[in-house]
């Protein structure tokens, strides 16, 4: 793993947190007037004769008069500065004027000399077109780091509600708007992409909207954090029963029933009316060369909420895979149609080119964004010395912070091996004798993982498979074992079940050929040369070692993720081409996916390390940490009450996926192949929550309104099914949520783990769920409580 956090991309976030909610009559599920009508406190146009309503045009806001940064420079007109450091955006890569980014329209500012173009969130207010509205969409990048804090929206009656508005950190490739390139201070251009993503904020439409306070970050200076506004759009709220169609494309994933070729949209309720099972909504498409073989449906969806669905479409007889033609995604409900989008849509998926345009057109899987919980493993040689200060520094980074004299690790490794005892003289003691991969991946399996990703080989050099171009590998030395191959082999056999991924490290610290710490091995206390045990050198580190490697790994292993770090020089382009050609061609394909540091702008989804993000992220997103306080790999100075508690792995489970993360827990096994005892016991107990509450985790999606109310309250939904309430805390006598919560007359509430229905009443705005005692017993570390949609 990388020292430090590295930067990451929002791409599209949303999120709402409602300080006063909807207001909502008071009822109970047994005495509810209408029982099986609309939730109480909708408007008479819930008759069931109510035709469909159009939804108004989205309305772009002028930001001209609060633009106070110039972030936006072109070649001939330099003097901007985004971040404070000088770096600006190319304008030659980005829209002028009207634009449409994830189907929303936005009015993006020009890249003219000496003009601001953005405005950085210091608590402005903007004022509004007085209306009623579902949302604001903003189009928000932060500078050094991603950028979050709370907006308020004002009513005209003089109440307010608040919500997160985020912006995912520009210098990370992606984003809504992306482009390849920055300025450099003075000019020239940084090979590096920058981006652009949304982020979008919940409104009351039952209260006239006059203005929104943005959040107070920082000012754009360098070193801090600071949030970047570029435009803003309303979309105003129909009157009726209404649905918008949103950012509809082809995809080249697969769906489980019937493996055919997903189109996905994102379909919003725009008016005041839910959409229930009666109303018959469905998706589909209509394409030359193609047909749907399975529709998407909606059975249940509320006022101003999205669901992301996903249309299987099957290309017809003589259609070319990658043939591209003009279709229409359309939105069909009580027998008529209600909406449309016209689409240049893909048919089938073309063998992918060593291009990152043709690699754009891969997408993380739907297993991997429906398994949420994975378990990382680091081990290799660093897994003997095992030290460092705790809390502090990564333990498998010991061979590069025992060079420096200012680092407690030169001091340890000095008075505990001597000066003369080399980094490489651990190999011999990298013995793995007590290895059993068959108890590894039940343990995984009982941990209620879905997914395992090993570390195949760290910045060490030190390959854990009997690779064919070094001999600095496992099975030349050390534990004699193809590691790898013998935990696949194992995971295959034992929990198939469970999906398989191998970590990769792009450079090498100190492989004398291409050394990413600028020198070859040496003695750090005498600086004299040390040999690569294992390696030749005089090869071309990236042709000759680099790429052979991941691809030995890919057609050797099949892993259905390649888990990059680091990136740097490499020739990611044509080993992903390969990779993803390899799976998508077997006899029975496999969706496979890679992370966001190979080194290339493409990415299927991002990897923040020991953080997490604040809010919504729609783009696909994983969070990694070890169970130790500041290590991925094994500390034998950590002692078992500073491991993370069993409350704090589920709690942070939940945070993550309902924020559309998936966490990857990390275990760092001894040089022996055991697994602390420690270690097993978290990844047990987490294990049983999850089989009494796994349904609110696996499968599950994020709610489009917002992720957590206070500290306390998490949110999932099942689509169509049922909406999840985490309490992070034991419940009192009454659970009070005060946010719109789906929740109608008929609908059962329970707590998972109890099974008995719980009483609830709407009231004030806020659902207030009775929690008996033998309820709150029954739950621990959190308590999660099922809206059971009634169709």
């Amino acid at each position: 793993m990388s020292p430090l956090p590295r930067r990451q991309v929002l791409g599209t976030a949303a999120g709402a947190v409602t300080a006063a909610a909807l207001p909502l009559a008071a009822t109970t599920p047994a005495h509810a007037a209408e029982a099986a009508g609309p939730r109480p406190g909708t408007p008479a146009a819930a008759d069931a004769a109510t035709p469909w309503a159009p939804v108004p045009a989205a309305v772009p806001v002028p930001l001209d008069a609060l633009y106070d940064n110039d972030g936006i420079d072109t070649a001939d007109a330099p003097g901007g500065d985004f971040d404070g450091s000088g770096y600006t955006f190319p304008g030659e890569e980005l829209p002028a004027g009207r634009v449409e980014v994830d189907g929303v329209p936005f009015d993006f500012p020009a890249a003219a000399a000496g003009a601001g173009n953005n405005v950085v969130a210091l608590g402005q207010r903007v004022d509004l077109p007085e209306g009623h509205y579902l949302s604001a969409v903003f189009l928000t990048a932060g500078s050094y780091g991603n950028a979050a804090g709370r907006a308020t929206v004002h009513y005209a009656d003089g109440t307010t509600t608040t919500a997160g508005l985020s912006g995912g950190d520009w210098y990370a490739v992606g984003g809504s708007l992306a482009a390849p390139y920055r300025y450099l201070p003075g000019g020239g251009k940084d090979q590096h992409g920058v981006g652009i993503g949304t982020s979008e904020v919940w409104i009351d439409p039952r209260r006239e909207a006059v203005g929104i306070t943005l959040p107070v970050t920082n000012p754009a200076e360098a070193g801090r954090t600071a949030l970047h506004v570029f435009a803003l759009s309303l979309q105003p709220v129909a009157q009726g029963r209404a649905l918008a169609l949103r950012d509809a494309r082809s995809t080249a994933s697969l769906l489980d029933a019937t493996g055919a070729q997903s189109v996905e949209a994102t379909v919003v309720n725009a008016g005041t009316v839910a959409v229930l099972a009666r109303d018959a909504v469905s998706v589909r498409v209509d394409v030359p060369g193609a047909r749907t073989v399975e529709p998407a449906r909606i059975r249940r969806l509320d006022p101003g909420e999205q669901a992301r669905v996903r249309i299987g479409i099957r290309g017809r007889a003589g259609t070319a895979p990658g043939t591209v033609r003009d279709g229409t995604v359309s939105v069909h409900g009580r027998g008529t149609q209600v909406v449309a989008s016209r689409r240049p849509l893909t048919l089938g998926t073309a063998d992918y080119q060593p291009t990152e345009g043709s690699l754009a057109g891969h997408r993380a899987p739907y297993w991997f964004n429906e398994a949420k919980f994975g378990i990382f493993i680091h081990w290799g040689v660093y897994s003997v010395p095992a030290w460092a200060p705790v809390g502090v520094q990564y333990a498998e980074w010991y061979w590069d912070q025992m060079q420096d004299p200012g680092n407690p690790t030169y001091a340890y490794h000095r008075d505990t091996y001597g000066e003369d005892f080399a980094y490489d003289d651990f190999i011999p003691r990298f013995t793995a004798e007590k290895f059993d991969p068959r108890a590894w991946v039940e343990l995984f399996r009982d941990a209620g993982a879905q997914y395992h990703v090993l570390t195949s080989k760290h910045h060490e050099g030190f390959a854990l498979w009997d690779t064919k171009v070094s001999d600095r590998n496992s099975v030349r030395m050390g534990p004699r074992r193809d590691l790898v191959g013998e935990l696949f082999q194992a995971s295959r056999r034992y929990t198939p079940e469970l999906h398989r991924g191998l970590y990769f490290s792009m450079p090498e610290w100190f492989n004398p050929d291409s050394p990413w710490m600028g020198h070859a091995p040496r003695n750090p206390y005498t600086l004299e040369p040390l040999p690569y045990t294992g390696y030749t050198s005089g090869k071309d580190y990236v042709r000759d070692l680099q790429a052979p490697q991941m691809l030995e790994l890919i057609h050797g292993y099949d892993p259905e993720i390649i888990w990059c770090d680091i990136g740097g020089d490499n020739d990611s382009v044509h080993v992903l081409a390969e990779y993803f050609n390899h799976a998508k061609n077997r006899a029975r394909p496999v969706d496979v996916t890679v992370n966001d540091r190979s080194g290339i702008g493409f990415h299927d989804f991002t990897t923040p390390e020991y953080a997490t993000y604040a809010d919504t992220v729609v783009a696909k997103w994983e969070a990694s940490r070890g169970l130790d306080p500041r290590s991925y790999g094994y500390n034998r100075a950590t002692p078992d009450d500073a491991y993370m508690s069993t409350e704090e792995v589920v709690h942070t489970l939940v945070d993550i996926v309902s924020k559309n993360g998936n966490f990857l827990l990390d275990i760092g096994p001894r040089a022996d192949g055991t697994i602390p005892e420690i270690m097993q016991t978290r990844l047990r107990e987490t294990g049983a929550w999850l089989a009494v509450n796994g349904e609110a985790i696996y499968g599950t999606t994020y709610w489009s309104r917002t992720a957590q109310l206070g500290e306390d309250l998490r949110f999932t939904v099942r689509p169509d099914e049922a909406f999840y309430i985490h309490s992070l805390t034991r419940p009192g006598a009454r659970l009070t949520v005060e946010a719109p919560i789906p929740v109608r007359a008929g609908d059962k509430v329970t707590m998972l783990g109890h099974h008995r229905p719980l009483t609830w009443t709407v009231s004030g705005g806020a659902l207030v769920i009775d929690v008996p005692e033998a309820a709150r017993r029954a739950g621990r570390h959190a308590w999660v409580f099922k809206v059971e949609w009634q169709r």
